[in-house]
């Protein structure tokens, strides 16, 4: 008996109830929870967090505070959308890996840097600051400014000399003038343009010293506390920081003979001149120094020796413009080995106050001498670049600076086997001789400070430079015939910035280049055997390959067929 057919999918057997689905099995929470955040689309997520906290933020600072504090939240996303396109464009022809992440998170960690020195200032030491002078006479600046006609001419009493103080008071002015008086606004523009002062020190060591290693000089220039921390607030610090990593970059291009070198460093100069110009002198010392080193062409042009002379001649005005400053802002007469024990007798009694006192303090009437003596010139160097040590701290202050000098000591204990090479280097890479000439000026002329807490603020002026000494390639690292790593692939053209090219191989390619077909170019006269009756006794394939054979190189698996796996084409 023939069985009946199934009833069709979909389709009620009569008298037969419909059949249930086998019930699914429940899903594990825990796994259903994360498959959910899965999908979830987290950049998106975070950005609109990031923007609802932002806007939530500024309208009750808006309602509960003054533009002192809510201005900054309009300054800070203003200096990073001008700071990002500048450091992509950097990153973009820098040849070192993630650049851009490292130099955005440089950036960011500056300006964040800025809300703990404003609280140190303000809330720490209750507004006995010099940043509160300068936002109360700066504010007042940028009144006028608004109110001026500036093409009637300016006409403003600052009630002291320009040079110095007045100077940073201008730059104030005119930073309220387009940002609008805002005090921790102000702390963040001025920690921005440390931030710059900190990456053309970098770009110069990159310019001038390609052997160095530039990717750990980045980690410490950029992250190192102290240039973190201290120039980051409205003063002297962070406009030095700028204006000594423009001169430095404008030394780098003098060296490595790039263009604008001198436009950099007459900018750099100028800035520091105006507020200290004792360390202008200084930079100046040095770059002499690395001038007169700097190797020479090995295909002078005719003007070469006249070029030489004149900056010569250039830098030496110069120096004497920048000595003559320095006894006008000091008060000195003449330059000479007096004036200048008076300038540093002077300074130390001025800091011998405060409980970070370094050594006992005079009477007030009379101030100590110094020698000039170069005997002292090791003392100077561990006071100013190591101190205070971790027993001498007064407080926690001290404390965490010990902690930072601590730790930069056991560094050049541990890199003194490429410190040893800083002679020979001295005279083969002249930025190493600009760098170890201001490193022992700033030692020697700003050891008379008799106060830690000043100390540890003034020392970031020459921080950048010593770091250089810390990337010193190591004598096994140097490959060439002179001894030294050749330069980066980058550095194609002197002022440019090239794209990264494959360094030269003697190996054989993989895949040779065929030889030239003989009937390959147009129009080509064929050869003269060309025509001629083939070889009876010579084996002839059937299809003939209009290419030549391999190069002898080629490896089996390059002529087989691509059913085999090979490649079709050598």
């Amino acid at each position: 008996m023939a069985r009946p057919a199934p009833a069709a999918r979909g389709v009620l057997h009569p008298g037969r109830a419909a059949p249930q689905p086998a019930p699914r099995p429940a899903a594990h929470p825990a796994r259903a929870a994360r498959a959910a955040l899965a999908r979830l689309p987290w950049p998106s997520a975070l950005a609109a967090v990031l923007v609802t906290g932002y806007v939530t933020v500024f309208v009750l600072a808006t309602v509960h505070t003054s533009y002192d504090t809510w201005g900054a939240l309009l300054i800070l996303p203003a200096l990073m959308a001008l700071g990002t396109p500048l450091l992509a464009r950097i990153a973009a022809a820098n040849p070192e890996r993630d650049v851009f992440r490292l130099l955005m998170l440089a950036m960011t960690a500056k300006l964040l840097c800025a809300f703990p020195r404003y609280l140190m200032a303000f809330v720490l030491y209750g507004g006995a600051a010099d940043a509160k002078m300068y936002h109360q006479k700066g504010s007042e600046l940028a009144a006028y400014l608004d109110g001026a006609d500036l093409f009637a001419g300016v006409h403003y009493d600052l009630g002291m000399k320009v040079a110095g103080t007045g100077f940073v008071i201008i730059v104030t002015g005119v930073v309220y003038a387009i940002t609008g008086p805002s005090l921790i606004g102000g702390f963040l523009v001025f920690s921005w343009l440390g931030f710059w002062g900190l990456l053309l020190f970098w770009r110069a060591l990159q310019i001038a010293f390609p052997e160095a290693d530039t990717r750990k000089y980045a980690k410490l220039v950029f992250f190192l506390p102290s240039l973190l921390f201290w120039p980051s607030s409205i003063g002297k610090d962070a406009w030095m920081m700028f204006c000594l990593g423009l001169t430095t970059y404008g030394t780098a291009r003098l060296l490595d003979r790039r263009f604008g070198a001198f436009a950099c460093i007459a900018l750099g100069s100028l800035g520091t001149a105006m507020v200290r110009p004792h360390v202008t002198a200084l930079a100046g010392a040095g770059l002499m120094v690395a001038y007169v080193l700097r190797k020479r062409p090995q295909q002078a042009g005719a003007l070469g020796p006249l070029r030489t002379i004149l900056t010569a001649v250039v830098l030496g005005a110069m120096a004497v413009l920048m000595l003559q400053q320095v006894s006008a802002f000091f008060g000195t007469d003449g330059t000479g080995g007096d004036a200048v024990n008076q300038v540093l007798s002077e300074t130390s009694r001025r800091t011998s106050q405060g409980n970070s006192m370094i050594n006992a303090t005079a009477p007030e009437d009379a101030a100590p001498r110094f020698s000039l003596n170069p005997a002292g010139l090791p003392v100077a160097v561990v006071s100013v670049l190591f101190r205070p040590f971790p027993f001498e701290a007064s407080n926690i202050q001290n404390l965490i600076q010990s902690v930072e000098c601590f730790a930069l000591l056991v560094m050049f204990i541990r890199n003194w086997p490429q410190l040893s090479r800083l002679p020979r280097l001295f005279v083969q890479r002249s930025y190493v001789a600009f760098t170890a000439v201001y490193t022992l000026l700033f030692c020697w002329a700003f050891s008379t400070i008799n106060n830690m807490g000043i100390l540890s603020r003034e020392r970031v002026q020459v921080l950048p430079l010593v770091l250089v000494l810390l990337v010193v390639p190591a004598a096994g690292t140097a490959r060439g015939p002179a001894g030294r790593r050749p330069p980066p692939v980058w550095r194609v053209t002197p002022g440019q910035w090239g794209g990264r090219r494959r360094p030269p191989d003697d190996r054989p390619h993989p895949y040779p280049a065929p030889a030239p077909h003989p009937y390959a170019a147009p129009f080509a006269k064929p050869p003269p055997h060309a025509h001629a009756a083939p070889d009876p006794h010579q084996h002839q394939h059937p299809h003939p390959h209009p290419h030549p054979h391999p190069h002898p190189a080629t490896s089996h698996s390059e002529t087989q067929s691509p059913s085999q796996g090979g490649s079709a084409t050598p």
